[in-house]
């Protein structure tokens, strides 16, 4: 377990607080039991001119990632096509993923890797826990099950690390 958000609108920040530690940038404020403070913090870094009660836009998600964990990235913003759901597993580290409705994006999560099964492993931040997802689930558009897993029914956008400085 990595550890849950806050509150009901800091998905956002923890994807960002887990990605940045897990991407070896040192993002200090995520260790010793202070992972709260660090949402926090990196919801306000995130969030300088959208409203933090709408939780966190992926051009704030990028502009986070890009000044406090450079070696996460650099990312591009994809819509949640096929193509781009296609393209994870080849990515060079996490994949920030945002979900929802059908007519509203709510929530972000973090595919961490691919298992051997071929499932990606993803950091729910709802429940603090990593996931299993098999991909066919999105490609067959199975909102039921995709929901179970990520919390929400639909992909939304990804940020899609290309992997060049």
């Amino acid at each position: 377990m990595l550890g849950g958000q806050v509150d009901g609108v800091t998905c956002g920040p923890s994807v960002l607080v887990v990605t940045a530690v897990l991407t070896g940038s040192g993002w200090p404020g995520a260790v010793a039991g202070r992972f709260g403070a660090a949402q926090r913090t990196a919801h306000r870094q995130a969030n300088r001119l959208w409203p933090r009660a709408l939780g966190t836009t992926p051009w704030g998600m990028r502009a986070w990632l890009r000044r406090h964990a450079p070696a996460a990235g650099p990312f591009r913003i994809r819509p949640a096509t096929r193509d781009a759901l296609a393209a994870v597993p080849a990515a060079v580290g996490p994949v920030p993923l945002l979900v929802g409705s059908r007519w509203l994006p709510r929530h972000w999560v973090l595919v961490l890797g691919i298992g051997d099964d071929g499932r990606w492993r993803g950091y729910e931040p709802g429940s603090g826990r990593v996931r299993a997802l098999d991909p066919g689930l999105l490609r067959r558009g199975d909102a039921t099950a995709v929901a179970a897993v990520l919390g929400w029914p639909r992909p939304w956008c990804l940020l899609l690390p290309t992997g060049r400085a």
